[in-house]
């Protein structure tokens, strides 16, 4: 057990470490003066948004692992924030197996239908990242809200960029 507990940590350090340097907090200059929610700019960058103040889990130690995983506009590809912390995830998950639903999203952007197709697609993504990486995929529940439920209700790119993710419940 102490071996596992230290082997999480080395893995949770390089992790962070990655994830430090791949913050930014450049925004899209074509945003509009955003009304209701409103989301602090340091949580997106170009091309994936900060796991800064993100809700997280804990794997059996203290150290804090994302649980919501961002996608770039109409993509369903995971990028390398999101795979360091899936491969986190996986490992937990092999020796603690219990059911997992990944809860896919779109943005506001393109049909009802469309979005719930992206939405699905985004958490099979997250899913077969997981099954790759050992996970019995019989755990594994996926779901797609499209649209119909953001994180964020505002109409800009950093709400648009929010909205655009799949959530480990």
């Amino acid at each position: 057990m102490k071996n596992q507990l230290l082997k999480y940590g080395a893995l949770v350090t390089v992790v962070m470490a990655l994830l430090s340097g791949c913050s930014s907090t450049g925004t899209d200059t074509t945003d509009t003066a955003s009304a209701g929610t409103s989301v602090p700019s340091s949580q997106v960058s170009t091309g994936s948004v900060s796991t800064e103040g993100v809700t997280a889990t804990t794997l059996g130690t203290d150290t804090a692992v994302p649980r919501v995983f961002y996608f770039e506009f109409d993509r369903a590809v995971l990028n390398a924030e999101s795979t360091a912390a899936l491969r986190l995830h996986a490992e937990w998950l092999r020796d603690n197996p219990v059911n997992v639903r990944l809860e896919g999203h779109a943005d506001e952007r393109g049909t009802r239908e469309y979005n719930m197709a992206l939405g699905e697609r985004r958490a099979n993504a997250v899913r077969d990242f997981l099954i790759s990486e050992g996970v019995n995929g019989n755990l594994l529940e996926v779901i797609s809200y499209g649209e119909e439920s953001p994180a964020s209700l505002d109409s800009n790119e950093t709400a648009w960029a929010l909205n655009r993710r799949v959530e480990m419940k």
